[in-house]
């Protein structure tokens, strides 16, 4: 059953490149948004997880998709401000005084990003929801009822660990267009396990996930954690709740990056996620993960994936790349 604006829905259906694309309302009061709530605040269902860095020109947009989203149930928002050197922490501020039982603000003095720490190692222990939503700060949510739907699918189907929407890309608040390639099925468990690409700023996932040390040596977290939800269960692809809005700028963290550049950094995620298999003792997710790091490596030197099995010896010297996660296993 259809539950989204049926008007919303059919201008989303027809934009066209340089179309303007829509933006979340202004924000109802502290009040306003509880008045619906039934349960304890203190104990919300969802925990809205934001990591953001030098957004201060994107982050109010964040905030209010945040703020939209009608529930009957508790939610919090806990955003993660990598020590920000723009207005970003100030407007965050602002918001956290005027949602002070909403708004959980984490504020960094010195970037942790560039130590080697990633923003999960913050956020994920202090969600208390039973359900953690993801969007980062430059990036942002229409539907009014998204997390109430995924959330309500999932407490209604204990099989599934993870939703996921669409996504539209845009550009100075023009629609883009471009696929960036995400996941619009539904996922087994045996398929979330070798790391597919999901919109990250659609999910909805059970709260089950540790952080592990390997968290620290990938550089796309999203696809850590997308391999380690699939042991708990499978994800589900929600066409009934409209598409988030992608932001595309040349400080994302992907989305105007070389392709080379790209490349590096699956070969850096793929090879710690080995790494992180090897420790626990899952021999066939590490030689999947070992195999995509060599399949990456031979795609950037040019070599025809045809000629693999003529080259599978070579695998071997690949193994040396755990050297560098080796001190991983000593905290295990």
């Amino acid at each position: 059953m259809k539950t989204v604006d049926s008007n919303l829905e059919s201008r989303l259906a027809n934009l066209k490149p340089g179309d303007a694309v829509p933006v979340p309302p202004e924000p109802r009061n502290e009040n306003e948004i509880k008045e619906s709530w039934c349960g304890n605040p203190d104990e919300p269902l969802v925990s809205i997880v934001c990591h953001t860095y030098n957004h201060e020109r994107f982050i109010k947009k964040a905030l209010d998709g945040f703020l939209m989203q009608r529930t009957d149930f508790p939610f919090e928002i806990i955003v993660h401000d990598d020590a920000s050197i723009d207005g970003t922490a100030d407007i965050l501020k602002a918001y956290q005084s005027r949602y002070p039982s909403i708004i959980r603000l984490i504020l960094q003095t010195e970037n942790q990003f560039s130590q080697g720490v990633r923003p999960p190692n913050f956020t994920f222990p202090m969600a208390k929801g039973k359900y953690i939503a993801l969007c980062e700060g430059d990036d942002y949510w229409i539907d009014q009822k998204k997390i109430s739907r995924q959330t309500e699918f999932l407490e209604a189907n204990l099989d599934y660990v993870l939703t996921y929407t669409d996504s539209i890309s845009f550009t100075e608040g023009q629609f883009w267009g471009k696929d960036f390639g995400g996941a619009r099925r539904d996922l087994t468990r045996e398929e979330l396990q070798k790391s597919p690409s999901i919109f990250t700023l659609t999910v909805v996932f059970r709260n089950v996930l540790d952080v592990p040390a390997e968290a620290n040596c990938v550089f796309y977290g999203d696809l850590f954690m997308w391999t380690r939800l699939g042991s708990h269960g499978k994800g589900k692809y929600m066409s009934d709740v409209l598409p988030s809005f992608y932001r595309v700028h040349e400080g994302g963290i992907n989305s105007l990056v070389p392709i080379d550049q790209q490349y590096a950094r699956r070969i850096q995620t793929f090879a710690a996620i080995s790494s992180y298999y090897r420790r626990v003792g899952n021999k066939e997710l590490e030689k999947f993960f070992l195999r995509e790091v060599r399949n990456i490596s031979f795609f950037r030197m040019g070599i025809s994936l045809k000629l693999m099995p003529l080259l599978r010896g070579l695998s071997v010297g690949f193994k040396a790349v755990f050297g560098v996660f080796g001190f991983l296993r000593k905290k295990s």
